[in-house]
């Protein structure tokens, strides 16, 4: 029985990047258990994705078949449930994402699985795999395990692990597509992509970010000269988009976006669990406040105790000093 299979997201000709983080984890409890991470790919005409996914996981199988070039769950599923009840995977682990959501529940239940969605945080505690979701709205986390059960299912949050390092040398296992019909209740039709703004902050390896202690929507601009110092993008946290100072697409947090920036500045944000919550990929954090308590600095690796007003300049100044 192999220990963990992720399902591998794509979509547009590219691999998401939650398959990566999901295999990150995945590999570390595949090793506490002392079994193997496998990925099940499913499309049509992925062998360049399978050499990719090779690289990450000890095993990739690929269900090639033309109805599976674009997702749909109903024929997902039928794909996937005689594969699984072959394969006999300890735990199996699908993004949460749209797709994931929309397939991830009937999936569990044909297969008799327990599912726990969302989750953040997985680990083995004894024979268990015990996973940690949120809940009241990101109040309190919670661990949940099945008590019995000899598999299992999560999904996966984005951005709430590493991408995992491409230093494997997976096998590549073809498995004969179960499909005998296609379904006419369910069809895919077109990808409608919602609306762009100017930059993606999900992407972007460096943001600077404020929060209510930037005060007036004229002091906005400082904080964007910083972030083009530092060759970055701003964001913000809920307030600033209430007060209609900056677009929803640049907010961070669980009413916002998840983002993984290398760097993370967060200018006068106090650091209520709702924003500290679309932080979990971030490498470092670096908080101003000039309230020495703020939750904030519970989660930044560095931290800077006074008025933004003057730390700012002062920042700016010294990077562009450096860029001479």
């Amino acid at each position: 029985m192999p220990g963990v299979l992720v399902l591998a997201e794509h979509r547009r000709k590219a691999i998401q990047s939650i398959t990566f983080e999901m295999l990150s984890r995945g590999r570390e409890v595949a090793a506490q258990l002392k079994k193997e991470v496998s990925v099940v790919l499913l499309g049509h005409q992925v062998q360049a994705f399978a050499q990719e996914l090779a690289k990450v996981a000890h095993k990739v199988y690929v269900i090639d078949d033309k109805r599976l070039e674009n997702f749909n769950a109903e024929l997902y599923q039928k794909a996937l449930v005689p594969f699984m009840k072959d394969l006999k995977p300890t735990l199996t682990l699908i993004g949460h994402t749209s797709c994931g959501m929309d397939l991830a529940p009937a999936l569990a239940v044909e297969l008799g699985f327990p599912l726990v969605t969302d989750c953040i945080a997985l680990e083995r505690q004894g024979k268990k795999v015990v996973a940690t979701r949120q809940v009241y709205g990101g109040k309190i986390n919670v661990r949940v395990s099945a008590p019995s059960a000899q598999q299992g299912m999560a999904t996966i949050r984005q951005a709430a692990f590493p991408p995992a390092e491409p230093n494997l040398a997976g096998g590549i296992v073809s498995v004969p597509s179960p499909l005998t019909e296609d379904i006419d209740y369910k069809k895919f039709l077109e990808y409608v992509e919602v609306a762009a703004g100017d930059v993606d902050i999900t992407a972007s390896n460096v943001l600077v970010a404020i929060g209510r202690g930037i005060k007036e929507q004229k002091n906005v601009q400082m904080a964007q000269d910083l972030a083009a110092a530092l060759g970055g993008v701003l964001a913000c946290s809920r307030p600033v988009v209430d007060a209609g100072w900056l677009p929803h697409d640049r907010q961070v947090g669980s009413s916002g976006k998840n983002v993984k920036p290398k760097l993370y500045i967060a200018l006068g944000i106090s650091g209520a669990f709702q924003h500290v919550a679309g932080l979990r990929g971030v490498e470092t954090v670096i908080a101003v406040n000039k309230d020495a308590n703020a939750p904030i600095f519970s989660v930044a690796q560095y931290g800077i105790v006074g008025d933004l007003f003057k730390v700012i300049p002062v920042l700016k100044d010294k990077l562009l000093e450096m860029k001479k």
